[in-house]
Formats: structure tokens, C-alpha cells, sequence
């Protein structure tokens, strides 16, 4: 338990140092856009098929549900509610943390065997400013646009099967799927994946920066980043909504 306190300590203390550095990041554009390009790059094709296969399955499952009641004409909102306002940013945070989570975890952690890291110390420079900044800002920048590709996907899915299995056409389809979404609902949930980004940006870092061990403490970096990455993305997810529900 004692050991569980410390390493919560160590972690809210690189968490809280990475926030204030955010803003060096800024001054390496190319660092940043580098580690924003290879995030979203990499994330998007699964994200896109992610997306696509959501909106097919809800359709198909709340299509016969709600047929059931005489509602099936409420599909249409009802899924771009469902997707748009939770599914995407939790399928986005979920993306990264275990794409990018173990990504961080590992590439830090190798670099930290390798007395990289050290050498930058040595030399006078902060690691924090240089390496983990860019990284952290990359994550936070891509929930946000990650999620919007999701959402489309997913109602682009749900049209798919809508196509295949129902009587509504595209223009219909997408007057109904934008009724009831409203900007003050879907602004807060696709921002409060800039938190989740934030998160899973210091737990990669954090484990890679205290790796050790060799090639076998770089394996366990990265897992450990990917484990804390997802629980604190599913943690926080729950203390947002509840924080949106209450302001908004």
C-alpha cells in the first residue's frame, strides 16, 4: 500500500511538471507537429473502421429495440446522440491509450536505457521541456479531431445500414441524425478528450522516463502505460460526465 502511495505521488508530480511545460512545446512546432502527425496518422485508419463498425452495430441493435416500442423513426437521433456524445470520445481515448500509451512507454524507455536521456541532463537540458512536452501537447491536440473522425464514421456506418435495411435516404437520414444534437451537448463531450489526451500523454512518459531493467523494462513500460492509460481514460471519463451534467 505504501509502495501503491509513492508511485501515485511520483505520477501526480510529473503530471503536474508536464502541465507546466506544455507551453515550451509550443516553441518546438516542428517537434510537435511531428508527434501530432505520427498520433493522428496512426490512430485514424483504425479509428475510421472503428467508427464504421460502431454505427453498423448500434443500428442493427437499437433498430430492433426500438421497433419493437413503434419508435424506429427515432434511430437516427438516437444513434448520433449515443455516438456522438459518448461512444466516440471514449472509442478515441481508448484508441490512443493503447496505440500510442505503449508507443510513449517504450520509445522513452528505450531512450532512458540508452543514457539519452541522461546526456540531456548532463548537458543541461530539461527532457521534461523537450521530450515529454511535444508529446504530451500531441496527445491532448489529437482526441479532440480523433473523435470528430469517429463520429462521422459511425453515422456513416449507421447510414450503411440504414441503406441496406431501412427506407430512409441519405438527406433524411441526416436531418434526423442532426435534430436533436445541439452544440452546447456536443462542444463539452468532445472537449473533455483534451483530459483523457492529457492523461494517457503523462502515463506513457511517466513510465518510460522511470524505466529500467533492459530490453524487459521497456516491455513492462509500455504495458504499464497502456494498463494506466485505459483505466484512467475509463476513471475520468466518468468524473467528466458527471462534472458536464452538473455546469452545463
Amino acid at each position: 500500500m505504501l509502495r501503491f502511495l509513492v508511485n501515485l505521488g511520483d505520477y501526480v508530480h510529473f503530471a503536474v511538471r508536464s502541465l507546466v511545460a506544455l507551453p515550451w512545446a509550443v516553441c518546438r512546432p516542428r517537434a510537435l507537429a511531428s508527434r501530432l502527425f505520427d498520433i493522428l496518422i496512426g490512430a485514424l485508419p483504425l479509428a475510421c473502421v472503428a467508427g464504421l463498425a460502431l454505427g453498423f452495430v448500434l443500428w442493427l441493435h437499437l433498430h430492433h429495440v426500438l421497433e419493437r416500442f413503434g419508435a424506429a423513426g427515432m434511430l437516427p437521433r438516437v444513434l448520433a446522440l449515443a455516438v456522438v456524445l459518448e461512444f466516440a470520445p471514449t472509442g478515441a481515448g481508448l484508441i490512443v491509450a493503447g496505440r500510442s500509451g505503449a508507443s510513449l512507454g517504450a520509445e522513452l524507455g528505450s531512450m532512458r536505457l540508452t543514457e539519452q536521456i541522461d546526456a540531456l541532463e548532463a548537458l543541461g537540458q530539461s527532457p521534461l521541456r523537450l521530450l515529454v512536452a511535444p508529446r504530451v501537447l500531441a496527445c491532448i491536440l489529437t482526441l479532440p479531431l480523433l473523435t470528430v473522425f469517429i463520429s462521422y464514421s459511425a453515422l456513416g456506418g449507421g447510414y450503411v445500414a440504414e441503406a441496406l435495411g431501412g427506407n430512409l435516404s441519405w438527406v433524411q437520414y441526416r436531418t434526423e441524425s442532426l435534430r436533436d444534437l445541439r452544440l452546447e451537448d456536443v462542444l463539452p463531450a468532445t472537449l473533455k478528450t483534451t483530459v483523457f489526451g492529457y492523461l494517457i500523454g503523462t502515463s506513457g512518459c511517466y513510465f518510460g522516463m522511470h524505466a529500467t531493467g533492459g530490453t524487459e523494462g521497456v516491455g513492462q513500460a509500455a504495458t504499464r502505460s497502456v494498463v494506466l492509460s485505459i483505466f484512467l481514460v475509463l476513471a475520468s471519463n466518468v468524473i467528466l460526465v458527471r462534472l458536464i451534467q452538473m455546469f452545463g
